[in-house]
């Protein structure tokens, strides 16, 4: 082949990818189930498990390490249903599950684009970005600490992704912006750039305080106090503790009718049991103490009952991303949240992996097979996430976004209203013939199979001459023009100037530096 030839094949094949790939602004609702859940237990077992629960939380109990907390179980349980002893809160099984089925079974959350808004529980998820990494791995391949720069960089991708539903919380940890005055710039940047859904701050009363008031300048107070229209994140201390900072953002949020996310951070074989079914045991009765919780503070108010998950290795006691055993956990987790009739979550495309390599992939398409097996309804962590969530990738988030469309695809089942003019297309193709060049092909071949952009199924040589990029490349690539392509949605400038004088304002109130 002459050079000429070649670059005219390059030339032709690249303005084939290039209309192929010109992004156009799409958006996926939440995604509806239609494959059946994959339940390890039987009937009998979930209930082995619930009453191993009940009797951990009667006998042991857990430990609320707030005294304004501790008022509140007390006068909830002041007829009965709770023993105290300094932070410890003991439970009866009949009082906790009372205070768990006040909780919804799904809840909306209202977007401030309408289109935006989604719903979540029972047969409908959503998926989210990662959370609270202090590093990236830049567009140009380095590591380094985060900077608002990136934050926003996260929060743009998020808002061009289709299956993400919801923009996030900590897409990563800006550590350019002092810590006191960190929420405020992330919960701004969330507002500012998507019109998803999106996750408030929960380090402190005082930092969940401002994420609902912007909210309210946001939505107006009235309306968020009958809508709900964040998720944020409440992590349980494993072993059974719930500490005064998770409570603390969980009186703001759930006395404001927002939702939580009443996730143990579990490192199994550390913080739990080095056993699959007794850690299983021990998050069910810290999740749904959370939940319990929730309920006291305001009946009704939407809860999530769930996870974080890493086994630890007992090697070097680092925590392990895309082992068996925490699929077998999520199944499990998935299996008591139906039993209980809550929504659940749990987290994605998880990796332990250092760089966007074998290993990420392979850690990723593990855990997230067992997380859509098992039905979780609010995934977080499905795009970006590395090193055990340290690091964000770039890469990853564009590759994992691509991943998430093809995991919908398959969770979503398959469609019966296509069988007839399928066989139809079967009479028209003699035997040993072929379907390309049938109607019924050229009808829907854009939409029969999935066709990732950024999963290279070319021949060899075809790969070559495009320039043998591996996938980190790629999605590089991806995230680049993600970035490039964005247009900043609009924001009513009375709103946008209310939000800035509100941050504008903390920061002068606010020290920088932590007391």
């Amino acid at each position: 082949m002459t050079e000429t030839a070649t670059y005219g094949m390059r030339r032709g094949r690249g303005a084939r990818r290039e209309a192929r790939t010109a992004y156009t602004q799409r958006f996926l609702p939440e995604m509806d189930r239609g494959i059946p859940y994959l339940d390890m237990l039987l009937d009998e077992q979930v209930d082995v498990v619930h009453n191993a629960t009940m009797k951990l939380l009667e006998t042991t109990g857990i430990e609320f390490r707030d005294d304004e907390s501790i008022a509140l179980w007390r006068e909830a349980g002041a007829s009965g249903g709770v023993q105290i002893d300094g932070y410890r809160v003991r439970i009866d099984r009949e009082f906790l599950m009372d205070l768990v089925g006040r909780a919804p079974s799904e809840y909306t959350m209202v977007a401030r684009d309408p289109e935006r808004t989604v719903t979540l529980g029972g047969r409908k998820s959503i998926f989210t970005p990662a959370y609270g990494a202090p590093f990236v791995l830049d567009l140009d391949g380095t590591r380094r600490s985060a900077t608002l720069d990136d934050f926003d960089n996260f929060a743009k991708i998020a808002y061009m992704t289709p299956a993400m539903q919801m923009t996030g919380g900590v897409l990563c940890e800006p550590m350019d912006v002092a810590v006191p005055h960190r929420h405020l710039r992330m919960t701004y940047s969330l507002m500012k750039h998507s019109t998803k859904p999106f996750m408030g701050a929960v380090t402190s009363r005082e930092r969940a305080k401002d994420s609902l008031a912007m909210a309210n300048i946001l939505f107006g107070e009235e309306f968020v106090d009958h809508n709900t229209v964040m998720t944020c994140l409440a992590n349980g201390n494993s072993p059974l503790v719930w500490d005064a900072t998770m409570l603390d953002a969980v009186k703001v949020y759930s006395g404001a009718n927002q939702a939580m996310l009443f996730s143990p951070f579990v490192l199994g074989g550390a913080s739990t049991p080095a056993s699959t079914i007794g850690s299983v045991v021990q998050i069910n009765a810290e999740a749904l103490a959370g939940v319990a919780f929730s309920q006291i503070v305001r009946a009704g108010s939407p809860a999530v009952y769930g996870q974080w998950l890493a086994t630890v290795s007992m090697k070097t006691g680092a925590p392990m991303a895309g082992t068996p055993e925490i699929d077998q956990m999520n199944l499990l987790v998935g299996q008591l949240a139906r039993y209980y009739d809550l929504p659940w979550r749990c987290s994605g495309m998880c990796s332990a992996s250092k760089q966007v390599d074998a290993q990420a992939g392979y850690e990723a398409a593990r855990n997230m097979y067992g997380v859509v097996l098992a039905g979780a309804n609010f995934v977080l962590s499905t795009t970006g996430y590395l090193e055990s969530a340290l690091c964000q990738s770039y890469a990853k988030a564009a590759l994992d976004g691509e991943q998430a469309e093809m995991f919908r695809v398959f969770a979503e089942g398959v469609r019966f209203d296509e069988l007839d003019a399928a066989i139809a297309a079967m009479g028209e193709v003699e035997p040993g013939g072929h379907f390309l060049g049938t109607t019924h092909t050229l009808e829907n071949f854009e939409s029969a199979f999935s066709m990732p952009e950024l999963m290279d199924s070319d021949g060899f040589e075809q790969w070559l001459a495009g320039g043998a990029e591996d996938a980190n490349t790629r999605g590089l690539a991806k995230a680049r023009k993600l970035l490039a392509d964005y247009e900043e949605p609009a924001l009513p400038d009375d709103i946008n100037a209310a939000l800035c004088d509100f941050v504008d304002r903390r920061i002068t109130e606010i020290p920088e530096t932590l007391e």
